[in-house]
């Protein structure tokens, strides 16, 4: 997986590529570059624990944009890589292409983080009304923000999807290729911070860009 995974970051970052097991490794890279731009990370490694080693990476490489991509669905992680200040948080189960279009997302200055984070930051805070300081990194993005982030012809596909038709039936009624309506709605997804296309159909409704 990671030698896939370095094929795809190559390409978005045009750059060479490290790749480590373990934080350890990664730590290593980290302290013998000072250009490294990206970092992709899972939570789970041999050796030291999830918290441990993203404090480690960002503290080893300040200006790199982190992002985690994590067969982990726990609440736990999910906030507590967030108190980090990392830039993106892909479950691996999301779609084929999501990935790349999540990296591609962060790469531009955006971050993607999974739709289930507002639900947490809804519960936090009806938990704890007062620290007015603290931001609220899952308030859902105004919906100019998005929809800047999306070309014309994506705003048709989301419209598609939003009415509920087929990739192909997209396709068909756009005049596209079924590979480029797969490819519009992978940034789509990463774009609304969705893990599928009826999550972002959904979410695409509730922030208004449809």
């Amino acid at each position: 997986m990671r030698a896939a995974l370095a094929l795809v970051l190559e390409d978005i970052v045009g750059l060479p590529v490290l790749t480590a097991p373990d934080f350890a490794g990664a730590w290593a890279h980290a302290e013998a570059c000072d250009a490294i731009s990206l970092i992709v990370a899972d939570l789970h490694m041999p050796g030291i624990g999830p918290i441990e080693g993203l404090s480690g990476l960002r503290q080893r490489a300040p200006n790199a944009k982190i992002v985690v991509l994590t067969g982990s669905d726990s609440d736990e992680d999910l906030m507590a890589a967030l108190a980090l200040g990392i830039d993106g948080f892909v479950p691996k189960s999301v779609e084929p292409g999501v990935v790349e279009a999540a990296l591609r997302l962060v790469m531009a200055g955006g971050r993607y983080l999974p739709a289930r984070l507002a639900e947490l930051a809804s519960q936090a805070t009806c938990a704890a009304p007062i620290a007015p300081s603290a931001p609220d990194h899952a308030a859902l993005p105004p919906a100019e923000t998005t929809l800047g982030r999306l070309s014309s012809r994506q705003r048709d596909v989301l419209d598609q999807m939003v009415r509920g038709r087929s990739n192909k039936e997209i396709a068909r009624l756009l005049g596209l290729s079924p590979a480029t309506v797969k490819t519009h709605i992978a940034h789509i997804i990463a774009v609304v911070g969705a893990s599928n296309r009826t999550e972002a159909a959904i979410l695409a409704r509730e922030q208004g860009l449809v």
